[in-house]
């Protein structure tokens, strides 16, 4: 059966059919559209680990390595870097050579890349190793949602999504705990063995499983000016945003890159208008529920991964949990993003994404404003109430505008539609962070002199005071080993406190934002180019 619908894809104006390749129905284990989940997400589980089980590593490899804190830094940017500048165009290999390739070799590559990690005797090769995983990492995300939008039905393809959401929520937010046991009761090289045997265990279901469903009029040839155009533009931006709370927000550097980045941004659109088989066709923007879905991923990973950073400074650095116990803490996030992104796949199926999703940011805006009020004597329970929230928030809006967003772009570019999602989190969490580090920054700044003045502490110079300002941000009390007792209690309290008045203007800003969100959402509808999905699945 052969299911047809048409776009214009080159901006030209002409509309050319789309036709899935002829497929006889699935059989046995191959082309399942279940099994066929199953194996995306043990490959997928590999990557949404490694966004936050590293960080928990980090401090033993800087110790082992004997690697500087700049160092250290790079195992996290080398990888974020390599992941977010190159997912796009990662997606167009898939639509080009078919999903079920990238993905595998995606598996291979981002496996061997850990093994290579683990293996490994000095930092450069760690950073070098995690540049790696990075490019593999991005081969097989968009390959995974391209692979679910080309077996399962319209039917089924949001309770698909909603799986695979809480697939990639589940380990996200278990990294640390996995992380913390792993480098407490192993050695900090486990935490990238691991992946090794999930590697193994993701290729075997994939050459038994997978089937390429590859659209008739997928792109012939490569946008190799418009890969370097919008991969410098991507570079420019993400770089910008990393190196932001170093340089400063004022600093000409910050903002040569910025800008930078808005040229190849503009140069980029404008060559896309002019190439036969551009990268992105801009005429998928004309789609407003997939503008509006970019958006939608953009905002709630700020909100959400922006947020985050400064609840796990929170309960590590003002609580004092163990890395272990913070990610237990968490846990009320992780449970209700599992049990929620089923349930929201199934609620927007009948009901279509915009309730779904204008509902699931309200919640998320309530959440971030209850973590607001978080204080250093805020108790498990409290705590436990906001953070279930946010997850049950976030669970709708990660499965509904993953769909709005695939749902909308046609079958043959479902890999750049993959692509475009997985960017916009990443650039999303990466602006979250960079934005309201810089308001946890401006008010510790702002705050800190007088708090510790009004506390009656030994005065500070001004680069004693910019020291004690960066260990506050992040919720640690600037205490010498020498420090009278009594002080460095005093001094504790004035950290915590001011860190805390910091994270609760971060949290509103993480609020207003998913208002905004909230009326963003109302502009998404159910994908026009759902109907072509699953064509050829036999069994479902």
């Amino acid at each position: 059966m052969t299911s047809q619908t048409t776009i214009d894809t080159t901006g030209s104006g002409d509309k050319t059919p789309l036709a899935l390749s002829d497929q006889a129905p699935a059989k046995g284990l191959r082309g399942h559209p279940w099994f066929t989940l199953i194996t995306v997400a043990v490959g997928v589980m590999m990557v949404a680990l490694d966004g936050t089980i590293v960080a928990i590593a980090n401090p033993a490899i800087q110790k082992d390595l004997g690697a500087s804190f700049a160092d250290v830094q790079w195992i996290t940017n080398g990888y974020f870097l390599a992941l977010a500048v190159t997912l796009i165009t990662a997606g167009k290999l898939g639509d080009r050579f078919g999903h079920r390739q990238t993905f595998l070799i995606g598996v291979v590559g981002f496996a061997a890349a850990s093994g290579a990690i683990g293996l490994s005797d000095s930092i450069a090769l760690v950073v070098t190793f995690r540049v790696f995983q990075g490019l593999f990492g991005a081969l097989l995300m968009p390959a995974a949602l391209g692979l679910l939008r080309a077996t399962f039905p319209a039917e089924k393809l949001n309770m698909a999504i909603g799986i695979w959401g809480m697939v990639i929520g589940a380990s996200t937010a278990g990294g640390p705990i996995l992380g913390g046991l792993l480098v407490q009761h192993v050695s900090w090289q486990s935490v990238f063995f691991i992946n090794v045997p999930v590697g193994v265990i993701a290729l075997v279901l994939g050459v038994l499983i997978l089937t390429d469903h590859r659209a008739k009029n997928a792109p012939r040839s490569f946008d190799i000016l418009g890969i370097a155009l919008l991969s410098a533009a991507m570079f420019c931006l993400v770089w910008a945003l990393i190196k932001a709370p170093t340089w400063g927000w004022g600093d000409g550097l910050t903002w040569t890159f910025l800008g930078a980045s808005v040229l190849g941004f503009a140069l980029f659109a404008l060559w896309e208008k002019r190439v036969k088989e551009p990268l992105i066709p801009l005429a998928l923007f004309r789609s407003v529920p997939l503008s509006a879905g970019v958006v939608l991923m953009v905002l709630m990973a700020i909100a959400f991964l922006g947020g985050l950073f400064f609840v796990t400074c929170y309960l590590q650095n003002v609580h004092g949990m163990s890395p272990v116990d913070a990610g237990l803490h968490l846990l009320p996030l992780t449970g209700m993003m599992i049990v929620g992104s089923p349930l929201a796949g199934a609620l927007i199926t009948k009901v279509g994404p915009r309730i779904p999703l204008a509902g699931g940011m309200a919640l998320t805006a309530i959440s971030m404003y209850g973590m607001s009020t978080l204080d250093t004597g805020t108790s498990s329970g409290v705590m436990s109430i906001w953070f279930a929230g946010l997850g049950l928030g976030l669970a709708p809006v990660m499965v509904g505008a993953t769909e709005v967003i695939v749902g909308n772009a046609p079958m043959e570019l479902s890999g750049v539609a993959g692509g475009l999602q997985q960017a916009a989190m990443q650039i999303g969490g990466s602006l979250g962070t960079a934005v309201l580090g810089a308001v946890m920054a401006s008010k510790v700044d702002g705050d800190l002199a007088g708090n510790w003045a009004d506390a009656k502490l030994p005065p500070l110079t001004p680069a004693q005071l910019d020291q004690a300002s960066e260990a506050v941000q992040v919720g640690a009390a600037p205490v010498t080993k020498d420090t009278p007792a009594a002080i460095a209690a005093q001094i504790t309290d004035v950290a915590h406190d001011t860190f805390i008045s910091g994270m609760s203007l971060a949290c509103l800003v993480a609020a207003g934002v998913a208002v905004v969100a909230v009326f963003v959402a109302m502009l998404t509808k159910r994908g026009d180019n759902a109907e072509a999905a699953g064509a050829g699945a036999g069994h479902i």
